[in-house]
């Protein structure tokens, strides 16, 4: 992949057989990305009937419990390898983390477990996922740069969301759940959005369904690239798909000058 520019795609779908029906293929065709990061995809490969363009090879990791989680990579650029999981067996058995080992770097799909609204699974969440999660990528970044990307559930810093205070301590806003994120960049990865424009506001990618959160852009950043500091001169953009619709989520991205 030398010289090659790259430009890498993020969604948290909320359903793909829902997003089918909501131009799904016109999104993958406009803007054709050379990989697309998909969570939440909620099926199983053989109940989903989409015909990929021929220049995606597709790697599914699906939830064993139907309807529910999943992740899937589509790639222009074949991989080297690609596997599932991080041994963690309850995330795991819910298809939350895919690994494709390229040329130049890892990528990393992830969606990461939501803490509930009643914060019953904040406890797993920050004090076994993120710490597997957090192992797994820094182990990779040992032997080649990572990129890790999906939607991560939590809002980093109050210019991350529209409202910090009324949602302080909040599934996706609890001081534990913030920090666990901060622990990922620590380890040596860069939040490619912030990297580039640390002041920008407004810049969300999560929106409620209730009361038209997002035709009033009152929502949460909680999908994002990292990228290992090496990589960070080699980080071209990194964007907000605001406009695309079909999903609580919208695609966010990264350009890479590789």
């Amino acid at each position: 992949m030398d010289g090659y520019g790259m430009r890498l795609l993020s969604w948290n779908v909320n359903g793909l057989r829902a997003v089918l029906k909501k131009g799904f293929a016109d999104f993958v065709n406009e803007s054709n990305p050379d990989v697309l990061c998909l969570q939440e995809i909620k099926a199983m490969e053989d109940q989903v009937d989409f015909e990929w363009p021929e220049a995606y090879s597709v790697y599914w990791n699906s939830a064993e419990r139907k309807g529910y989680s999943g992740t899937l990579v589509a790639s222009k650029v074949k991989p080297i390898r690609v596997w599932t999981g991080i041994g963690n067996p309850e995330g795991d058995a819910e298809g939350r983390v895919q690994t494709l080992e390229f040329e130049a770097f890892y990528l990393v799909n992830v969606y990461t477990p939501n803490s509930k609204s009643g914060l019953e699974r904040l406890h797993y969440r920050t004090t076994s996922w993120d710490v597997d999660f957090r192992r797994h990528c820094a182990a990779l970044a040992k032997t080649k740069s990572v990129v890790f990307c999906g939607d991560l559930n939590v809002a980093h810093e109050e210019i991350d969301l529209a409202n910090p205070k009324t949602n302080r301590m909040n599934a996706g806003f609890t001081d534990e759940e913030r920090a666990a994120f901060g622990e990922h960049l620590r380890e040596g990865f860069i939040d490619s959005y912030r990297a580039l424009y640390p002041e920008v506001r407004d810049a969300y990618s999560w929106w409620s369904y209730r009361m038209g959160a997002r035709a009033r852009n009152v929502g949460w950043r909680i999908d994002y690239f990292c990228l290992s500091k090496s990589m960070q001169d080699v980080l071209s953009d990194a964007f907000i798909l605001q406009g695309v619709m079909g999903s609580d989520h919208c695609p966010v991205g990264v350009e890479l000058a590789l």
